[in-house]
């Protein structure tokens, strides 16, 4: 591509919300062509798809984004925020913002016949009526997210790099196996990076049309307390602790079935140490990154090195990773949990890794204290809704843990190793969304500065002042 689409191409990327270079200079270095996608051989399709790969250079290296172009003769009225340029007698889109160009990536996923270089893997099968709608998805999303008729998801992976991706490989095996605590895989796309090795790069789910998402549940139960402000929670008719306690089986349920079907270990005193050295190395490099965690550094510390004190095995097995209510989806019977990716900013060996299921736990947890917190934030001066989001939080991190606790047998509160390794994951975790706001929505920064705060004055055991 010309050097003129390159640098149009670098300039759109910093606006997306799945771009991970956000405060950092970056150059795209190339943009190289993973495959074709065209309409029907009777000439009825008017656009061709480009799935391009895009290698972009900062400070943290090179990382390659996925960006599928849409090439049209003629410029399109209707998608012009989505433009990018002219290229060899074309006009280029983001393809994702262009319903031709969805379906055509879409097709492939259930067998359709397209011109494509790319390899499919089938799941379920499925029928796709290429005459519905489309509709991209917005909101805090490290990939994208396309509505395909009227119950089809199309995830196109953003940042890509070799291996499967953990959503593609723990969804294939938990859709095989009729989880009921997901939402069932259709199949998945994948291509090569330069030296040939795979690159998952779009999947294809079931879509949940009715279905909420936790965090917005759970706001409006934390908006509701606030306009009673006089009653606690358990008083108020928003009250969100029996659907948090729902949630905690629905974990346990998943934590249960990822162990049944993938990989699961044991860690000892060696496993553990490292474990404590790398939440250290994640805690130091946080620090340069946001000064305002050196003064907290000695507590977080402390809850890392009390894991190598853990006298005995920890059970380990794939988990989700980046668990949260975002990810959980309140559908009419029952929790369904979503995004298995991990977290966006770690690397792919790391999210694919054996881990504690107290790692989602923790996530949860942090969670419940964000959606309470994000209500508050901007009356930080009424100390009385501050200890309403306070009880909020502390009501439902203790139903969702009753919950986990009552289907697992895993008590983490009242168990001295379980309550050491829940605080040092909530710490670490913690640790991470410092970053992460820094990073992507600065004025959210005092939420998880706030539990920083909280957990580095905590007591190791339990996580309590």
């Amino acid at each position: 591509m010309t050097d003129d689409l390159a640098s149009r191409i670098g300039e759109y990327l910093p606006h997306q919300r799945w771009f991970a270079g956000k405060g950092r200079a970056h150059t795209v270095r190339d943009v190289r062509t993973a495959a074709w996608l065209s309409g029907p051989a009777d000439g009825s399709g008017a656009v061709r798809v480009q799935v391009a790969l895009v290698d972009v250079e900062s400070s943290s290296g090179v990382d390659v984004y996925q960006l599928p172009l849409s090439h049209h003769v003629d410029r399109v009225d209707h998608l012009e925020h989505a433009y990018l340029g002219e290229w060899d007698g074309t006009h280029i889109y983001d393809a994702l913002h262009d319903r031709e160009a969805v379906t055509l990536l879409a097709a492939g996923l259930v067998g359709e016949p397209v011109d494509t270089s790319l390899r499919t893997h089938t799941v379920a099968k499925r029928r796709l009526d290429l005459d519905r709608p489309t509709a991209l998805l917005t909101g805090e999303q490290s990939n994208s997210n396309v509505v395909v008729g009227d119950d089809l998801l199309l995830k196109v992976f953003r940042r890509v790099a070799p291996g499967r991706n953990p959503d593609v490989e723990i969804l294939a095996a938990l859709t095989e196996a009729a989880s009921h605590e997901i939402v069932p895989l259709v199949g998945w796309l994948e291509g090569t990076d330069r030296s040939g090795e795979p690159l998952d790069l779009a999947m294809l789910s079931d879509f949940m049309r009715t279905a909420t998402d936790g965090w917005d549940l759970a706001l409006t139960s934390v908006r509701d307390l606030f306009a009673e402000r006089d009653l606690y929670p358990d008083e108020v008719g928003g009250d969100f602790a029996s659907e948090s306690h729902r949630l905690g089986v629905t974990v346990a349920r998943l934590h249960a079935e990822l162990a049944r079907y993938l990989s699961h270990a044991r860690w000892g005193p060696d496993e553990l140490r490292a474990v404590t050295a790398r939440m250290r190395a994640r805690l130091d490099a946080a620090v340069h990154e946001v000064p305002q965690l050196a003064e907290h550094v000695t507590g977080l510390a402390q809850a890392f090195d009390a894991l190598a004190d853990i006298d005995g095995e920890v059970a380990v097995q794939r988990v989700h990773g980046d668990l949260h209510l975002g990810q959980a989806l309140r559908t009419i019977d029952g929790w369904r949990i979503i995004d298995f990716e991990g977290e966006p900013a770690t690397p792919l060996a790391s999210r694919a890794a054996l881990d504690s299921p107290v790692r989602d736990v923790a996530g949860m947890l942090r969670s419940f204290s964000y959606a309470a917190q994000s209500q508050w934030a901007d009356l930080l001066g009424d100390h009385q809704l501050a200890a309403r989001a306070l009880e909020w939080a502390t009501r439902n991190r203790e139903s969702f843990l009753a919950g986990y606790a009552e289907e697992s047998g895993t008590d983490h509160a009242g168990q001295a190793d379980n309550a050491i390794l829940l605080h040092a994951y909530e710490t670490d975790k913690a640790v991470y969304e410092v970053v992460y706001e820094a990073r992507h929505r600065p004025s959210w920064l005092p939420i998880p500065m706030r539990a920083v705060s909280r957990l580095a004055a905590a007591d190791s055991v339990g996580g309590r002042q």
